[in-house]
């Protein structure tokens, strides 16, 4: 426990937003609790955990029993430092008092956003507040932000042998770094710890 926090500090820079992202046919709860867990007990903030067929999302109640008993035992006595909350829309999950705020998601949530994000600027240009040529980039940035509650990702973590994220927040990932590995079923820490290593190494040029 204590090295999971050292490596944290030591890293030259820490992703914020991590999307943790299957694209294999069969998902591990078990592997992926230990992927969120991880995440938290290394000072991620904010973790997205997605898969193209939407199995996460629609059994979140198992996913989180999972990660608080991998909490119990990755994390001991510790495991109240490192709480976690469901940030998803409805409210029937467990709600915890939280370090890291965990967002499961599905295919319909990128394009739930975008379409939100579109309805509430043509809402601001049917008040006069906006004209439809004041809709650029930034603009769509914003009112992303704003129905999404979540930085950008700064970093996925994509699973499994598909070249594709599948879906995952269409546009919120322009910029995001994207490791890919084998595999989420029997991960090391190792593997988890490697691939933010390389993610604290990356010198990002921003399109240049």
């Amino acid at each position: 426990r204590q090295r999971w926090r050292a490596d944290g500090r030591a890293l030259r820079k820490l992703p914020v937003h991590v999307g943790l992202v299957v694209t294999e046919e069969e998902p591990s709860y078990a592997d992926m609790a230990s992927l969120v867990v991880w995440c938290m007990a290394v000072g991620i903030s904010y973790v997205s955990v997605y898969d193209h067929n939407g199995i996460f999302k629609r059994n979140n109640s198992r996913l989180m029993d999972e990660i608080l008993k991998q909490q119990q035992e990755l994390l001991g006595l510790d495991c109240s430092k490192y709480t976690v909350k469901f940030a998803n829309q409805d409210k029937t999950g467990p709600v915890l008092n939280c370090q890291s705020t965990l967002k499961v998601l599905s295919p319909e949530d990128g394009k739930a956003d975008i379409v939100k994000a579109a309805q509430n600027f043509c809402q601001l240009v049917a008040q006069q507040q906006r004209t439809h040529s004041d809709l650029d980039v930034n603009m769509l940035d914003n009112l992303l932000s704003s129905t999404n509650g979540f930085p950008d990702p700064d970093l996925v973590l994509k699973f499994g042998p598909v070249d594709s994220t599948l879906g995952f927040l269409p546009w919120h990932i322009r910029l995001t770094e994207i490791i890919s590995l084998p595999s989420h079923l029997n991960i090391s820490y190792e593997d988890f710890f490697s691939a933010l290593h390389h993610y604290a190494a990356c010198e990002q040029r921003w399109g240049k």
